[in-house]
């Protein structure tokens, strides 16, 4: 791949269609009161993906930048009661905000095409499809990469003190992996445990979240004595629900 589709729909399999065209049996999945979370890898065509992460990676990869946040060492020794320990988000990843400024990056991501597609008319009818529901036009756009060792703790992304987000909205995903990276798991709640998991590191693997809800990202681990250039993109798209009178 040299150059991304001007068009969403152009990197879809025959299912991937279905559900645009809303005659796949997920379609308006994420509607539904108890599904906050899917993860397919069937939807995106093989042939057609062949080499995107390499294209992210020389094009897009040098404009990345460090999201750090550690555990805080107050977490432990600031507590004044047993078992009182709160936990922050951390995480550890790069990343580059596409819909910010103009910003090398940003540049980056139109020369190969990359931003043109994800602002085509089927992406955004493709995230509606999937969550059942009106999104407003207006949304954000993210690309992060995760290599060896990174990861995103437990978080909820609730986000209370956003009036248009305070009752849900939607995040998708996109994933691409280089043939180095082995093994990155997406572990969620189900029944207020962590005991749901799936395997991320998988070449076209979309994964769609009704936010808020329980989750967290394991370290990237690579394949072995095979470091250099292992990395997981993520393409995210987040949007808003049009109507927010009712909790997502």
């Amino acid at each position: 791949m040299r150059h991304f589709p001007a068009e969403f729909s152009d990197l879809l399999s025959r299912q991937g269609l279905r559900l645009l065209n809303g005659t796949h049996p997920l379609a308006g999945k994420l509607a539904e009161p108890r599904t906050r979370f899917l993860a397919l890898d069937d939807l995106l065509a093989p042939a057609r993906i062949k080499g995107a992460a390499a294209l992210l990676e020389h094009s897009i990869g040098p404009h990345l930048r460090l999201m750090e946040q550690p555990i805080p060492p107050e977490s432990i020794w600031e507590m004044q009661e047993d078992y009182a320990e709160l936990l922050p988000k951390t995480m550890r990843q790069r990343t580059l905000y596409l819909d910010a400024g103009r910003s090398r990056g940003r540049q980056a991501a139109e020369e190969i095409g990359l931003l043109a597609m994800l602002r085509s008319e089927s992406y955004q009818a493709f995230a509606a499809a999937l969550a059942g529901r009106p999104l407003r036009r207006k949304y954000g756009l993210q690309a992060i990469a995760y290599g060896p060792g990174d990861y995103a703790g437990p978080h909820n992304d609730h986000h209370p003190e956003e009036p248009l987000a305070r009752h849900g909205y939607l995040d998708m995903h996109i994933g691409f992996v280089t043939p180095n990276a082995q093994s990155q798991l997406l572990v969620y709640a189900k029944a207020g445990h962590f005991t749901e998991w799936v395997e991320t590191a998988r070449n076209g693997l979309l994964t769609a979240y009704r936010l808020p809800f329980w989750h967290y990202t394991t370290p990237l681990i690579a394949k072995p004595k095979k470091p250099d250039g292992a990395r997981r993109w993520i393409l995210l798209g987040t949007f808003l629900f049009k109507d927010q009178s009712t909790k997502a």
